[in-house]
């Protein structure tokens, strides 16, 4: 089994078993029905399994492109027509990143509901009742975490919450349960999960930041209070108010530092994907960054928007806009959006720096406090508490050397609404966020149809011919085919 070295070091620091007894450990997909979950060392060597799932092609790549390609942040590049689908927003229910972003997602539910079901019946003297409930604590974190991007990308999904061995078709073929629904659920997931984790689990950063925590779950609990069909704003700042009192002491750091590389386990990280390289290492960089680093000259994929560039220009953000795109010269192929001619100048994707052969130590902040700090000025400005709001907006712009918001930006409800999210998108670009945020503000379909993008292999413009019923993902045809308690989302 491949264990992370940081979720080693955790285990270690939060219990009284030894680390070889840890890296003795079968895998636990080999060990008997009958034994898999009677000691403290298996019911850890589960929970960083579901951990594990963070490095699944759903958190790894899918995310990105659903979020970034999906909108008006990124194209697609490379030469996949699936990823063509989520450009051009013509995603099928037979697209494999749909059903494989659904399944992965499914199975990190089900390595929770595992842990949660068997961890109580442990009878071990190693596992403390600390210890026993900072797992527990996890595990919900860890599935609410999943279905929060389920209900996001699909709205209403089955809710599963324990682990079953039947094949009974009551047992299985489950209908969905509503967008609030599943949103409820997920709060009262990290509800318990707060109430059982520590702000910290020492002094390690390299602990604190891979393992959840309650910051981690007040801060999604913030997210999802706005992210949800009836957005609850006053509740979301009184998880925001939690977060910035924990003892973790979250903070605002140098913006160029989150993403050289070199400054993971930060004070702004509340928790990231632990890639160390090697067999834990991170192949999705390998994918997008240009041949002068990554060492290989085929197209790369997920390129930034000239939409996306002009609106770093138009705020003079040269310090987000430099840790976010890279320009290079290409000679070995052409890019229909950045210049359709050999040796043209093309966008690349810059916030992971390291190729490292597809086993790069770049990582993804599961969640960060730049994102809540953002979370906070909107949840201000939709309680009518602009100054307060315009505030937290300006301390993400005066840590990129930019002027605090300018009047007619923070003159209205209005119009601060739309300064705060074009300041998340330059803010969180290529981090999983932006078509949230278009749904959550309810401008996806007027920002996807008032794009204007040109195809410069005939100079027209691109038709995204966005609607309603594409907001959502379809449900992947082969979960339709397998259980006919599903019904599909509106296709058009």
């Amino acid at each position: 089994m491949k264990i992370k070295a940081y979720i080693i070091a955790g285990l270690v620091a939060v219990s009284a078993w030894s680390c070889d007894d840890f890296l003795d450990l079968k895998p636990i997909s080999e060990e008997t029905t009958a034994t898999a979950y009677e000691s403290y060392s298996q019911i850890e060597a589960a929970l960083t399994g579901t951990y594990e799932s963070f490095q699944s092609d759903a958190y790894v790549w899918n995310n990105i492109l659903f979020q970034d390609v999906r909108s008006d942040n990124h194209y697609a590049g490379g030469d996949n027509p699936e990823m063509f689908e989520m450009d051009l927003l013509k995603i099928s229910a037979t697209n494999s990143k749909v059903y494989q972003s659904w399944s992965n997602l499914y199975n990190a539910i089900l390595k929770a509901n595992i842990v949660l079901d068997k961890v109580d019946g442990i009878n071990d003297p190693l596992l403390t009742d600390e210890r026993r409930n900072q797992i527990k604590g996890e595990a919900y974190f860890l599935r609410a975490y999943h279905y929060y991007n389920l209900v996001n990308m699909f709205g209403g999904v089955p809710l599963i919450l324990a682990p079953t061995s039947s094949t009974d078709p009551d047992a299985v073929n489950i209908p969905r349960s509503t967008a609030a629904e599943v949103f409820e659920q997920i709060l009262k997931d990290l509800d318990i999960s707060a109430g059982l984790l520590p702000d910290v689990y020492g002094d390690d950063a390299s602990i604190n930041k891979a393992r959840a925590t309650a910051g981690a779950a007040n801060a999604l609990a913030a997210k999802a209070c706005a992210q949800k069909p009836v957005p609850d704003y006053s509740k979301a700042l009184e998880y925001i108010t939690k977060v910035e009192d924990s003892e973790a002491n979250y903070q605002l750091i140098d913006y160029g530092h989150l993403f050289d590389g070199n400054h993971y386990n930060n004070a702004e990280s509340i928790l990231e994907i632990q890639y160390i390289g090697g067999d834990e290492g991170n192949w999705a960089p390998q994918m997008l960054l240009p041949p002068s680093i990554s060492g290989d000259t085929w197209r790369k994929f997920v390129t930034p928007s000239n939409d996306l560039v002009n609106a770093f220009d138009a705020e003079g953000d040269d310090i987000r806009k430099n840790a976010s795109v890279l320009f290079e010269e290409i000679n070995d192929w052409v890019d229909e959006y950045w210049g359709n001619a050999m040796g043209s100048s093309v966008a690349f994707s810059y916030k992971w720096k390291n190729a490292m052969g597809w086993s790069s130590t770049d990582r993804q902040y599961i969640v960060r406090y730049g994102d809540i700090v953002l979370l906070k000025a909107e949840a201000l400005n939709e309680t009518d508490q602009l100054g307060l709001a315009a505030a937290e907006v300006d301390l993400i712009r005066g840590r990129v050397n930019l002027d605090k918001l300018s009047d007619d930006k923070k003159s209205s409800k209005e119009a601060l609404r739309i300064a705060i999210l074009n300041e998340r998108r330059l803010e969180l670009a290529q981090e999983g966020q932006r078509w949230d945020d278009l749904v959550r503000y309810g401008v996806a379909v007027q920002t996807m149809n008032d794009l204007v993008e040109i195809d410069l292999r005939d100079n027209q413009a691109v038709d995204y011919n966005m609607t309603e019923a594409k907001i959502l993902l379809p449900i992947p045809q082969q979960e339709l085919d397998r259980n006919p308690a599903l019904d599909p989302n509106p296709s058009n």
